[in-house]
């Protein structure tokens, strides 16, 4: 017999429903399907039946087991409503945009606003590093998305800024699985707790993104921007030992007033401070607070 025999329809469609990865799978999804099958499933059911759902997903150890874990004492009960379904990140809401953009400054401001401010034309990759990255932990870079490696910091040293992707999280391995099971040096699956929680915008021009930066630093600690060498700013906000739901909410006011989500996946590359893009153009430092680094 089905695993799902005699289970209501609405919560076989939310075990059907499942997103991806980067779009709500581990701090909501999960959860909210966990939450459903309780008055119908023991504990160990309940796992199997998450961990057959997600089967090809690259999770967290314990991760299925702390949601169902979580979600008991808030156990939906029969003959209560199921909540709504919510898109993963909404929709850009131009009108806020706008009055985001209007109301704080451009690309001037946000280079006035840098407690660090670097002149010269040197890349200065090494240094920024060192601060965004202390110790000697596992970083992914590459000089393109198929070109690539994770190596500690010190076998980094010295050709940082000839490349130009950075993962803003430090590695938990050298590799890990992808979702189709290959091993790589870039996956989900060895990518190490969030530290940097990225933005980029692919629209607007940079006085429009950095008076959107601007306006998320008075939200959360931005340590810094990045310019990508093309169109794109890329504004690096400390964690801050936020829980994830917290930087959740944090991204999404930001995709609601420009940010691309992609960047919310730990695993995403981001544009190397300071490195040099595929068209020769260096990736220039627009602002830089590490103080903001609080740990």
């Amino acid at each position: 017999m089905s695993p799902t025999r005699e289970l209501p329809q609405f919560v076989r469609d939310l075990l059907a429903s499942k997103p991806r990865r980067g779009q709500g799978l581990n701090n909501n999804w999960l959860f909210r399907v966990a939450r459903v099958l309780h008055p119908y499933r023991e504990r160990g059911e309940i796992v199997a039946l998450l961990e057959a759902a997600t089967a090809g997903e690259s999770l967290d150890a314990g991760e299925i087991e702390r949601a169902v874990d979580n979600s008991e004492s808030v156990a939906w009960q029969p003959g209560q409503a199921p909540a709504p379904r919510q898109p993963a990140w909404p929709k850009v809401n131009l009108e806020q945009r706008e009055a985001v953009i209007a109301s704080t400054g451009g690309l001037a401001d946000l280079w006035e606003h840098s407690p660090i401010r670097f002149e010269d034309a040197e890349p200065h990759t090494e240094e920024i590093i060192d601060r965004l990255f202390p110790g000697n932990p596992l970083l992914c870079c590459g000089a393109s998305k198929s070109n690539f490696a994770t190596r500690s910091r010190e076998d980094w040293r010295g050709s940082l800024s000839g490349l130009q992707l950075i993962v803003p999280s430090p590695m938990s391995a050298p590799t890990g699985k992808t979702k189709d099971g290959r091993t790589s040096a870039h996956t989900l699956d060895n990518t190490g707790p969030r530290r940097f929680l990225v933005v980029e915008q692919d629209n607007g021009t940079a006085d429009d993104q950095a008076g959107v930066l601007l306006h998320l630093a008075s939200k959360g600690p931005l340590v810094l921007a990045v310019h990508s060498g093309s169109k794109s700013i890329h504004g690096w906000f400390h964690h801050n030992w936020q829980p994830e739901e917290r930087l959740r909410a944090f991204m999404h006011h930001a995709v609601e007033i420009g940010a691309d989500p992609a960047t919310w996946t730990r695993s995403q590359f981001v544009r190397m401070p300071g490195g040099l893009r595929d068209n020769g153009k260096r990736q220039h430092i627009i602002f830089f607070n590490p103080e903001a680094i609080t740990q």
